[in-house]
């Protein structure tokens, strides 16, 4: 939190500074539902040494163990790897396309998929000369096809404005899904009835997309710290909202992560917003939506004061980049079945279950949406048992995070996490609790921890750190 834009703490541990550092051959690995898979494109187009990448429709697990499924035989696919460049065997990896991944289905919106239907795609090169190009420009309530990055039509059009409630974001899911029920983006027409909204004509045929998706906006602002939150939905005839990929930007960053520049009031900004790479087909019959907010909570803490923004049509728009098809696809070779190694000998004595609940209060505005992760029984500890080291161990976790729908000043984050191991008499326990608030100025994070063995406290701590914002 002492590091707000791009200073030396970031660049020592990003590749992409030095990309030509790196020598050894890399297959980069990751999932749709993952916090990281922007990594993968990235690492193929700056690596310059032998380098593969696979994405499936995982959350943050090994592909062997993937949710969504389909899951695949990723210890076979590692040792395909290994075996060529460690062992010299030829295993025919390097034969096959630099870059595949799971082509998602247009699906109804749901916070859980156990499967994602979808095929395996692969393209040769990343980034890729088959991918195209094209603009949809906004118009007022609506997208307008342009081909390719023609901007002949833009034009300044008229000012739509928007101001967010802060609310904007609770069915946004997970900014990190671990495959837990209830983790993924789910309906997205409550945060689009609060945002400004921009539906394409009925697709006549599919429409496939494989990169990062980017949003060109021309705005203004009535303040000198904003967030813009953009979303590209998928939209089907009966009304549902899936959410497709989205972008953030704190509009102070416009220009680069490491100079900042406050915006300045009522003047017009041309901004680039990178949404999150994605491969998604759009059915026939669906629509292309593209939904704009100035919140995102609570993936994204508010701007200090309330933002309005002005959009301007015409000379807004978004380019996907659109898959043609490819023969080669169906060619490809099929991942193995998943493997692993026997699993331990855990018997559940609480088995855990997860909890979402949103309350409103209308009285006062707030609204409190709570997680909790604990034993499904009792709603205590959830506990399960070792029984090759005759060991019993255990966690459960509260979050809990607040906010007015009008009031950025309000947002609370609070995270209770308890854990616990025992063995016979003896047991320790660890209950640590950390909560981050803000003002106009600062943070503040405020935390405890307390270590028990039995019932005595043999250890605690407590931290209270306030840290300046930094056109946050």
């Amino acid at each position: 939190l002492r590091h707000q834009r791009r200073d030396d703490f970031w660049k020592h541990g990003s590749v992409c500074e030095e990309f030509d550092r790196i020598t050894c051959p890399v297959y980069a690995i990751g999932g749709w539902a993952d916090g990281y898979s922007n990594a993968v494109p990235r690492l193929l187009s700056g690596l310059r040494a032998p380098r593969k990448g696979l994405v499936g429709p995982w959350a943050h697990l090994y592909p062997h163990q993937g949710v969504p499924g389909p899951a695949i035989g990723f210890l076979q696919e590692a040792l395909r790897w290994w075996d060529h460049w460690l062992r010299g065997v030829d295993t025919g990896i390097m034969e096959e396309p630099v870059y595949r991944v799971w082509m998602q289905e247009g699906v109804p919106p749901r916070s859980f998929y156990p499967e994602r239907p979808g095929r395996w795609v692969a393209e040769p090169s990343w980034p890729s000369p088959r991918i195209r190009t094209e603009r949809l420009v906004l118009e007022p309530d609506r997208l307008e096809w342009r081909s390719g990055k023609d901007s002949s039509a833009s034009q300044p059009g008229s000012a739509l404005e928007i101001s967010s409630r802060l609310t904007v974001g609770l069915v946004g899911g997970r900014w990190c899904s671990f495959g837990v029920e209830g983790e993924l983006p789910g309906d997205q027409r409550e945060d689009d009835a609060n945002s400004l909204v921009f539906d394409s004509r009925a697709l006549e045929e599919k429409l496939e997309i494989l990169g990062a998706p980017v949003a060109r906006l021309e705005i203004t602002a009535d303040r000198p710290v904003a967030l813009i939150a953009v979303r590209l939905n998928d939209v089907a005839p009966d009304g549902s909202s899936t959410r497709v990929t989205y972008g953030l930007l704190n509009l102070t960053h416009r220009n680069s992560h490491e100079r900042l520049e406050p915006l300045d009031p009522g003047r017009r900004h041309a901004v680039t917003v990178p949404l999150n790479d994605v491969a998604h087909v759009f059915p026939a019959g669906h629509r292309v939506r593209l939904a704009i907010s100035t919140a995102y909570w609570p993936i994204a803490w508010p701007a200090p004061e309330p933002v309005r923004l002005a959009v301007f049509t015409g000379a807004s728009g978004v380019e996907l980049p659109v898959r043609p098809a490819w023969s080669r696809d169906a060619e490809l070779r099929p991942f193995e079945r998943p493997e692993s190694a026997e699993p331990s000998e855990e018997v559940d004595i609480h088995s855990f279950g997860v909890t979402r609940r949103i309350d409103r209060d209308r009285a006062t505005g707030e609204t409190v949406y709570t997680v909790s992760v604990d034993a499904t029984e009792t709603g205590d500890i959830a506990l399960y048992r070792l029984e090759s080291i005759d060991l019993e161990a255990g966690h459960a976790v509260e979050e809990h995070f607040r906010i007015s729908e009008t009031d950025p000043l309000s947002a609370e984050a609070e995270i209770i996490h308890r854990t616990v191991s025992r063995r016979g008499s003896w047991q320790t326990g660890i209950t640590t609790s950390t909560r981050l608030t803000s003002t106009r100025t600062d943070f503040r994070i405020e935390a405890t921890l307390e270590a028990r063995e039995g019932e005595k406290l043999v250890f605690e701590r407590s931290w209270d750190r306030t840290v300046p914002r930094d056109l946050v």
